[in-house]
């Protein structure tokens, strides 16, 4: 049940599914109370309500009658929301699919701050790989993000693979009409593709506590490769560790967690985060979030 409560200067919540592990309430409240905010994150867990992802825009009706300036969108209703919406950044637009929605006087505004999110996350974290074939994992919300951001950046071609082979195909014929022919394909071999590649990116659930199983088998992971993550909890997934047991260059999913989130905290409230004090605090968070669940796992 979403209650009212006493006027915070900005409320705002997250949609999604399985999201009580989520960081970004404390990351979102933390960074406000830095600012000098009155802020409250809330989660609104659509398996907890007995939701389906269908029902996304009703929830972002409830929530701007009680006063949200807005929400953050997540798994499995990023693309489902964009039907809902008044109107879209030109970012959503193009990816077909929203992470922040800003509630205004013409109405919800969508946005996508994961695409930027993973753009610097990946600058700072793998500044000089090459980029001539990328396997991306996922053509999902999260995968059309990392996908418009990686071909952005410059990386020559995309190889996509998902489990649901037209969403991958879809994904790319999009691709390539925004960024050229020959730049996105989907993957007819994930094997092959992979040993002619030089990265790999993983933007699936697959790695996540509650999905524990790998994306992909180990043995196809090989040291040429540099392995990206988008999932952060935990912030060292069996992709990522198998990698660096093979001397792989890594990137984990906590940089793209944090700048979307600064992104987003800067659409909601008009304020620029401090984004090197946003990735200390998730550095807190994250070390203190592998204790609960070792602790957890222990009992």
């Amino acid at each position: 049940m979403i209650l009212p409560v006493d006027n915070p200067r900005h409320r705002v919540g997250l949609i999604g599914a399985d999201i009580g592990p989520s960081l970004s309430p404390a990351l979102h409240e933390q960074e406000a109370r830095q600012l000098g905010l009155s802020y409250v994150y809330e989660r609104l867990d659509i398996d907890v309500l007995g939701l389906g992802a269908d029902a996304v825009g009703g929830l972002l009706r409830v929530i701007r009658q009680l006063g949200f300036s807005g929400a953050n969108i997540t798994h499995p209703c990023k693309q489902e929301v964009v039907g809902e919406l008044t109107r879209l950044s030109t970012d959503a637009a193009a990816l077909g699919a929203v992470n922040t929605v800003v509630f205004d006087h013409h109405g919800a505004v969508g946005h996508n701050t994961d695409c930027q999110g993973f753009q610097e996350s990946f600058v700072r974290g793998l500044p000089d790989v090459p980029t001539g074939r990328v396997v991306l994992l996922g053509a999902g919300g999260a995968g059309s993000a990392v996908a418009h951001g990686l071909l952005a950046l410059g990386a020559e071609q995309l190889l996509i693979h998902d489990v649901e082979p037209a969403r991958a195909h879809a994904l790319a014929q999009t691709l390539e009409g925004r960024f050229g022919a020959g730049r996105a394909a989907t993957s007819s071999s994930l094997g092959e593709d992979l040993r002619r590649a030089d990265g790999l990116i993983n933007a699936t659930p697959s790695g996540m506590r509650a999905h524990p199983a790998p994306p992909l088998e180990p043995d196809l992971i090989h040291e040429g490769l540099w392995v990206a993550e988008v999932v952060y909890r935990p912030l060292e997934t069996e992709l990522l560790a198998h990698a660096r047991r093979l001397g792989c260059r890594t990137l984990d999913g906590g940089g793209m967690a944090v700048f979307q989130a600064a992104l987003s905290f800067e659409l909601f409230t008009g304020l620029r985060p401090d984004r090197d004090r946003m990735l200390r605090h998730f550095a807190t968070l994250a070390e203190d979030d592998t204790v609960i669940a070792a602790d957890s796992e222990r009992d």
